[in-house]
């Protein structure tokens, strides 16, 4: 086993990483962008060390500064967790040169599925079937259109190096493709670092299934059970569960085949997901993502597998210590996804701030997998999960009403979350009878009724109060606990706000105004245009989301007062419509 351990992540995911090594007696260092600098994964592990002020690009995405660390800390194996470098083969190369072990695949299977266009050929290989698309990159906006004249439309626009959900557009018809197009590339390039993009057929009404599988350095691979991935928005998972409901054993063992081909024909080591669409009884391979998936809780629930664990010894050299008749799956788990979003009006904005009340759920078969604690701030640098929910039940009924109740026992305060749409999603009729697809929450749900979440904050210092200083030698990070005057903070801890998130509104006036704190992505009209109520103004980026602004009603733009990378709070005027 490893002496040292380099996080090379943030959030929940480092923060579960380190517990892991700490139970295996394994030491951790953290990264840490200035944003971060007072995090719970920092917090949590026995060294950090800082990358230095900026966002992703600069800091948990950058290769050379990453490795300097490595070198620095004297750790002997780095973890990427999921996001920023999990998936990137150059960052698992200069793991090696620099002397240590990259805990996933190597960097020949990164490559190979890293690319879903590659992906999409090496399963065609192996005789797995793929969505229906085309295995070559987008050029322009044309391609698009010959495309949907072949398959026909809706037609997803997808990010070549992409996950999680980001970087994929849905065009309905010719007058998206150019649109679409440029906000999928902005994604790609913002998250993934490249902008390439692809087609494939869109199915609306399929299911979202992925395959858990893991491979030791001796070939020995097994599968070790399915996720259902179905209820999301903006393409992006809300719920997860396994097994999947309503799946028969006899197609589950052929997904489970099938993934397991798709993991030999690239040559894999480690834990891995391989992803399908399931559809009127048929399943087509989507994309294989070459690391730990954000939902791997319910499948360490149900089969009671530490996969974080696992994916440690195997990398350290350590066989699988089991084959896959020895695999027992028993009950049924599910996950939920509380991020820092507004649901309300089924909006989904994004929700950053502070959190002056964190009460985690408890109880039989329920855990809380969190990145953040009471007192700690969200950023709009980084992605908005704030938390996962698990549970477990003897069967999926029981797993159900069990989330419900944790759902109702969590209470997070000073940020808006998604806990309302969650409850929705499970108490829905579709939801419960298993009737629901990837498309079931934004086309069945109705979130219109969910009032806006007030967010009050209202913090105070006493006279004196314990502060923890942070300093830095020789580029690590220490705390020190100082007991200062509570002026101190006051200007920051004693504001009180009720604020609200809302859609960009045009009052009587014609104002538009920003719904949230974030950056100008694409400004797509200028003063003296006439738009019509729907038309698109520009694009806000924020917490990693794009979300489009919208005229709501029709007129000549009077004024506009942004520009592409204008930072942007909430309330600002974006544009006064005549």
């Amino acid at each position: 086993m490893f002496d040292k351990v380099l996080i090379a992540n943030r959030g929940e995911i480092a923060v579960r990483v380190a517990r892991t090594c700490r139970e295996l007696g394994v030491l951790t260092a953290a990264v840490y962008s200035e944003a971060d600098r007072d995090a719970l994964h920092v917090r949590i592990a026995d060294e950090a060390y800082s990358l230095g002020p900026g966002g992703p690009a600069e800091t948990y995405l950058d290769i050379d500064g990453v490795i300097e660390v490595l070198r620095h800390s004297g750790a002997d194996a780095v973890h990427p967790g999921y996001g920023f470098l999990a998936e990137n083969a150059a960052f698992a190369r200069a793991v090696a040169e620099a002397g240590a072990q990259f805990i996933g695949p190597p960097p020949a299977a990164i490559e190979m599925m890293g690319s879903k266009l590659t992906a999409r050929d090496a399963a065609a290989r192996v005789g797995v079937v793929g969505v229906p698309g085309r295995n070559e990159p987008v050029g322009s906006a044309d391609e698009i259109l010959t495309f949907a004249a072949e398959w026909g439309y809706p037609v997803a626009i997808k990010a070549s190096y992409g996950g999680g959900g980001r970087g994929i557009k849905i065009v309905d018809g010719p007058d998206d493709a150019e649109l679409a197009l440029r906000s999928a590339r902005r994604e790609a390039e913002s998250y993934f670092g490249r902008g390439d993009v692809y087609l494939e057929r869109y199915l609306p009404a399929s299911r979202h299934v992925e395959m858990q599988i893991t491979t030791d350095r001796f070939g020995d691979t097994v599968w070790l059970g399915e996720r259902d991935c179905s209820s999301q928005r903006r393409h992006q998972k809300l719920i997860e569960e396994s097994p999947a409901p309503g799946l028969t054993d006899t197609v589950r063992a052929a997904m489970g085949d099938a993934a397991v081909r798709v993991a030999g024909a690239c040559g894999y080591e480690g834990a891995g997901t391989v992803e399908f669409l399931y559809d009127d009884g048929a399943f087509y391979f989507l994309e294989m993502n070459t690391r730990l998936q954000v939902e791997h809780p319910v499948t360490e629930f149900v089969t009671g597998i530490d996969l974080v664990a696992l994916q440690l010894r195997v990398a350290a050299g350590e066989p699988l210590g089991f084959t896959q008749d020895q695999i027992v799956r028993r009950g049924h788990a599910i996950e939920c996804r509380i991020n820092a979003e507004d649901p309300a009006g089924g909006f989904f904005f994004p929700s950053p701030g502070r959190i002056t009340r964190f009460r985690f759920a408890d109880g039989f078969g329920v855990r809380t997998d969190a990145g953040y604690e009471q007192g700690d701030t969200i950023g709009p640098e980084f992605d908005n999960l704030v938390a996962k929910l698990v549970v477990w039940g003897v069967d999926r009924e029981d797993a159900r009403r069990r989330m419900i109740r944790a759902l109702d026992e969590t209470i997070i305060e000073g940020i808006a979350t998604t806990i309302p749409a969650l409850r929705a999603i499970l108490t829905h009729e579709d939801f419960i009878a298993a009737r629901h697809s990837t498309r079931f929450v934004e086309d069945r749900l109705d979130f219109s009724m969910l009032p806006p979440i007030f967010v009050d904050e209202d913090a105070t210092d006493d006279d004196r109060v314990l502060r923890t200083i942070d300093a830095e030698v020789d580029g690590r990070r220490y705390s020190v606990g100082l007991f200062v005057p509570g002026s101190v903070g006051a200007a920051r801890a004693a504001r009180t706000r009720r604020r609200h998130r809302r859609e960009a509104t045009a009052p009587s006036d014609g104002t538009v105004t920003a719904p949230m704190q974030g950056t100008i992505a694409q400004l797509l009209v200028a003063t003296g245009d006439v738009v019509r109520t729907g038309d698109v103004l520009c694009v806000l980026e924020a917490m990693k989301m794009e979300n489009p602004i919208r005229a709501q009603v029709s007129g000549t733009l009077r004024e506009v007062r942004v520009t592409t990378g204008d930072s942007v709070g909430f309330g600002d005027v974006v544009a006064v419509i005549e």
